[in-house]
């Protein structure tokens, strides 16, 4: 994984929010690098009634007085900066999907952090569907998970073991060189994890010959075999039928993992389509998850 240098938190000032600040900070803290919070103005008028629009002479007006208290509130929300480290706080306009990925685009962020689920005023537009969009639209990886707020001080912020979970297809070497980088830079285990979804095992109410399941797991134990030799990696491999969401965030929770590393995008891909399921892994995972 290359060094991170810019980690971009999106912030609507929920007991989230500040966890995934915390995650920022240990990261902050390692990489020695930048943090920027950005917190992104609704369009004013669009989530008022017509009676509460006509307190104000223009949607400009109303505008600038709640970027100015966005500003304050952004101003005196918790971040620590790490020594050799900065800060940054900047409020925008716009579609929060639109801006968070532009922003992290134009800015160069290697990560974004955010939690999988908002609260406050327009609570309705942070509901997972946010995230939901940055995790297909964004180009750098993107740390979420649904338990942010139960994030520790940065400071006691560990990694021992982390989980990477491949779907075997042509993006599967992005993302364990991801995983393993990162667990090479905190010392952690490494374990890999692949589903062999039961549509591979079954058809209908018919099962295949379990000389067929046993011919998958081993095809499958020996590309991850190939990968991991080619790449120079030392891991742990687990392999086990079934759906993929499912056996991904059971793996990760069996094995106590600090980080499980997936693949996305909006491609379907082979052996399982696990990016297809990212989100439901996502959603499942006991842990944060980063999607590469």
């Amino acid at each position: 994984m290359p060094k991170l240098s810019r980690i971009l938190v999106p912030v609507e000032f929920s007991p989230r929010c500040r966890g995934a600040v915390q995650y920022a900070e240990a990261l902050s803290s390692h990489f020695h690098c930048e943090i920027v919070l950005l917190h992104v103005v609704m369009p004013p008028l669009a989530s008022l009634s017509p009676f509460e629009a006509m307190a104000y002479t223009s949607a400009a007006d109303l505008t600038r007085e709640i970027v100015e208290q966005r500003t304050a509130d952004l101003e005196a929300f918790p971040c620590s900066s790490p020594p050799d480290a900065t800060v940054r706080r900047v409020v925008l306009e716009g579609d929060p999907t639109q801006t968070i990925v532009e922003f992290a685009s134009n800015e160069k962020c290697d990560l974004i952090v955010m939690p999988t689920h908002g609260y406050g005023p327009f609570r309705r537009f942070l509901l997972g569907s946010v995230t939901a969009k940055v995790l297909h639209d964004a180009i750098c990886p993107v740390w979420t998970g649904p338990h942010m707020e139960r994030a520790p001080d940065y400071s006691t912020l560990h990694f021992h073991h982390i989980v990477c979970a491949i779907n075997l297809g042509l993006h599967s070497r992005e993302v364990l060189c991801w995983a393993a980088g990162f667990a090479r830079e905190f010392g952690a285990q490494l374990s890999v994890v692949h589903a062999i979804p039961s549509s591979a095992t079954r058809l209908g109410g018919f099962y295949f010959d379990p000389d067929w399941r046993t011919q998958l797991t081993k095809t499958a134990m020996e590309r991850i075999t190939f990968l991991r030799q080619e790449m120079a990696i030392e891991a742990s491999v687990a392999i086990e039928a079934g759906e993929p969401p499912v056996v991904v965030a059971s793996a990760a929770e069996a094995m106590n993992a600090d980080l499980l590393v997936i693949g996305r995008g909006s491609t379907p891909r082979a052996h399982g389509h696990l990016p297809t399921n990212a989100y439901a892994i996502v959603r499942e995972a006991a842990c944060p998850v980063v999607t590469i």
